[in-house]
């Protein structure tokens, strides 16, 4: 088999939730840069090797936004990541201005005062858990309404100030925005949606700030002309978003792997605290959610593998096949936690370095550990390939039945 002629069209069909499509093997060793068709049609060049995709994260010659915003490639009909963001001009500013401000509230000191109400909100969730499998008739309960969805939500609204009170509402607005399957304009309406809550939430902790990342920005903002108001409130919608969104689609997943590949889960249960790093970074590793991958524009005309890409052109960073290099990792589709490659681009690199990286470990490291410890004997209670995936940008799964 070998890579067809004239572009590609995404997404590829993957076999299940946790495979990618073979194509990926074929286009990081034949055609690591190659051009291929958005699932909205437009042209962008997707990039599929770890060396490739590593160097271009770092390069400061992409960018998220686009020197003609109009003119540029868009990548789904979702409203979350869909095309061009910023300001070109001033985007390096913007970001090493706004990582400025976030980098106190994401330090692993913080995420280390959060780890006490984290594992108290665990050991709650499967409580309630536990007391609606004994009464099931069936023995069945679902894991992704019962922990991997409430946990990020919580811990996001404690680290935001967001009433968790809200989470229905924000959970709805989310998915619309993120649903690349919605109809019409429904994503984009969600987005304006989410942003109009947003506003309302800020003007309402305006008058009395607290010690919460809304707080901050909404200080920040009073004080720097430069910080645009609209710009705030983008960021705090994408905050929240991003806050829960991904770290509950790596649960379900990192579920699934462990219970799908049992001798991990043994290993796992006979020694939670030993071995939930490496599993963890692990999950990282393989779990990466959705089908597309990290959208930007380069700013320049730009070189690499061989291939020239023209300034304004979208280009696609496939981190799940970048992951699963065959050069960098041996047996690299395998769920391996013992593997002695520990690094990966689960959460980026360079400047775009995932500001919550500290945040989804603990969450992780908490949720698998505890799961080992109390639950020993969890397992899946209906086939991988009868799960349904979510239609969004992150996909995961919408549901996640287990007993025990």
């Amino acid at each position: 088999m070998s890579v067809a002629a004239g572009p590609l069209r995404l997404p590829f069909e993957r076999p299940n939730v946790l495979d990618l499509a073979p194509l990926y093997e074929i286009l990081r060793r034949e055609a690591p840069v190659t051009p291929v068709t958005t699932p909205v049609g437009d042209p962008a060049w997707l990039v599929t090797r770890f060396d490739e995709v590593r160097a271009l994260l770092g390069d400061k010659r992409l960018g998220r936004s686009h020197p003609e915003p109009e003119l540029a490639s868009r990548i789904s009909t979702a409203a979350v990541q869909d095309g061009p963001m910023g300001d070109y001009e001033t985007e390096e500013a913007d970001h090493t201005r706004l990582r400025r401000l976030l980098t106190p509230a994401f330090s692993a000191k913080r995420m280390r005062a959060l780890t006490e109400y984290m594992q108290a909100l665990v050991d709650g969730y499967l409580d309630r858990l536990v007391t609606e499998q004994a009464s099931a008739p069936d023995g069945v309960v679902d894991l992704h309404a019962g922990l991997a969805l409430p946990l990020p939500v919580a811990v996001i609204c404690r680290l935001l100030g967001v009433p968790e009170s809200d989470r229905e509402h924000f959970r709805s607005l989310s998915y619309r925005m993120a649903n690349y399957a919605s109809c019409g304009d429904d994503a984009y309406q969600a987005w304006n949606e989410f942003t109009e809550y947003m506003r309302g939430l800020v003007e309402t902790k305006r008058a009395e700030l607290c010690e919460d990342v809304i707080s901050d920005l909404v200080r920040a903002q009073d004080e720097d002309e430069e910080f645009d108001y609209d710009e705030m409130i983008s960021l705090c919608v994408g905050l929240l978003f991003a806050g829960h969104e991904t770290t509950a689609n790596r649960i379900g997943l990192g579920t699934l792997f462990l219970l799908s590949r049992r001798e991990h889960w043994e290993d796992l249960t006979a020694d939670p605290a030993g071995r939930v790093d490496a599993t963890v970074e692990e999950i990282m590793r393989l779990g990466a959610p959705g089908d597309l991958g990290l959208l930007r524009y380069a700013h320049t005309d730009l070189d690499i593998a061989d291939v020239t890409i023209p300034r304004g052109d979208a280009v696609i960073l496939s981190i799940n096949a970048a992951n699963r290099d065959q050069s960098v990792y041996s047996d690299a589709e395998a769920f391996a936690p013992d593997r002695e490659e520990r690094s990966h681009l689960g959460f980026g690199h360079g400047p775009h370095f995932c500001i919550g990286a500290s945040l989804a470990r603990t969450e992780l490291r908490i949720v698998f550990a505890a799961l080992a410890q109390r639950l020993p004997s969890l397992r899946l209670a209906r086939n991988m390939d009868e799960l349904e995936v979510c239609t969004t940008i992150t996909g995961g799964v919408t549901e996640l039945p287990v007993t025990w």
